[in-house]
C-alpha cells in the first residue's frame, strides 16, 4: 500500500485569494497555486516563508482543501508565533513566498465497503478535510477541540461528525477516543493527525481493536525537504539516510503506517 508522494521544485511567489479568520487565533487562507493545485494530495503540506530576511525559515502548514479545477489550495492554520502572524494580515492579491507540495500524504486507495475513521485533535483538523472529501468508503469524523470549534460543519458533507471538547462545551467532554467510546463506534480502518498523545492513544486503540492505521505526524521542522534532519521521529527501521532507526518527518512522512514509527 504506497502513500502518495509529490515534491516541490522550489520556492515560488504565489497570490493570496481569499483569507478568513475563522475562530480566535485560527485563519483560512486561500492561494492561487497553478499547477501546485494538480500536484497536491491529501495529508501533504507546504512551507512558507516570511518577508521579513531576518527570518530565514519557512513554517510548515498542511493543506486543508484542494480546487484543482480553480488551481488554488487552501491553508488552515493557528497564529503561534511572528511567522504565522504575519501570514494573518495578507490580504487578496498579495504575494505569499510557498515551498511545495511537500512529504507524503494519506494513501486513497477504494475502501470499498469498509468504514473509516477519520481523526483530527486541535490543529491536526484541517489536513483530515480534503482526505474526507477523496476517500471511498464510510467515513465518521472524530475531531478534538479545546473549545472553540472550526471546520466540524464542512466535515458534515462527508458523513457524520462526532465533536470532542476539553471544557465539555460541544460534543463529548474529553478527547476523541472518548467520544468514539461514547457514542459506540467501529470502523476497520483509521487516519489521524494531531498531537502525539492522541496519536499514541489512537494508536493503541487500533492495535486493540486490529484496525489498519495511519498517522500523520506534527513534528517542528527546518528545512521541509529532509536534509537538515531537525524533525525526526523513531522508527521501527533503520533509515538508509541517517543509518540510525529514525524518520524525516517531512521527507519520510508526515504520513505514516503506525506500525513504521514510535510515539
Amino acid at each position: 500500500m504506497e502513500k502518495t508522494e509529490s515534491f516541490g521544485k522550489g520556492k515560488r511567489t504565489l497570490k493570496v485569494a481569499a483569507q478568513e479568520c475563522l475562530t480566535e487565533g485560527i485563519y483560512s487562507m486561500w492561494i492561487e497555486a497553478e499547477d501546485m493545485a494538480e500536484a497536491a494530495a491529501p495529508g501533504q503540506f507546504r512551507s512558507l516563508y516570511t518577508r521579513d530576511s531576518g527570518h530565514l525559515l519557512p513554517r510548515p502548514v498542511s493543506i486543508c482543501e484542494i480546487d484543482r479545477d480553480k488551481g488554488m489550495l487552501r491553508i488552515v492554520y493557528r497564529v503561534a508565533g511572528f511567522g504565522t502572524e504575519e501570514f494573518s494580515r495578507y490580504q487578496p492579491g498579495e504575494p505569499v513566498i510557498v515551498l511545495g507540495p511537500l512529504g507524503n500524504g494519506f494513501p486513497l486507495e477504494d475502501k470499498g465497503g469498509r468504514r473509516a475513521f477519520l481523526v483530527g485533535g486541535g490543529i491536526g483538523i484541517p489536513p483530515m478535510l480534503q482526505l474526507a472529501k477523496e476517500l471511498k468508503c464510510q467515513k465518521q469524523m472524530v475531531l478534538g477541540y479545546r473549545d472553540k470549534l472550526f471546520l466540524n460543519e464542512e466535515f458534515a458533507r462527508f458523513g457524520p461528525v462526532f465533536v470532542a471538547t476539553e471544557d465539555g462545551s460541544a460534543g463529548t467532554r474529553g478527547n476523541v477516543l472518548d467520544a468514539i467510546k461514547e457514542q459506540g463506534l467501529e470502523a476497520d480502518v483509521v487516519y489521524a493527525c494531531g498531537p502525539k498523545p492522541m496519536l499514541r492513544a489512537v494508536k493503541d486503540l487500533a492495535m486493540e481493536r486490529g484496525m489498519e492505521c495511519w498517522l500523520s505526524l506534527e513534528e517542528r521542522m527546518a528545512c521541509g525537504v529532509g536534509a537538515c534532519l531537525g524533525c525526526v521521529c523513531r522508527s521501527k527501521d533503520t533509515d538508509s539516510h541517517s543509518h540510525v532507526k529514525n524518520k524525516r518527518v517531512c521527507k519520510d512522512g508526515p504520513v505514516f503506517a503506525a506500525g513504521e514509527v514510535e510515539l
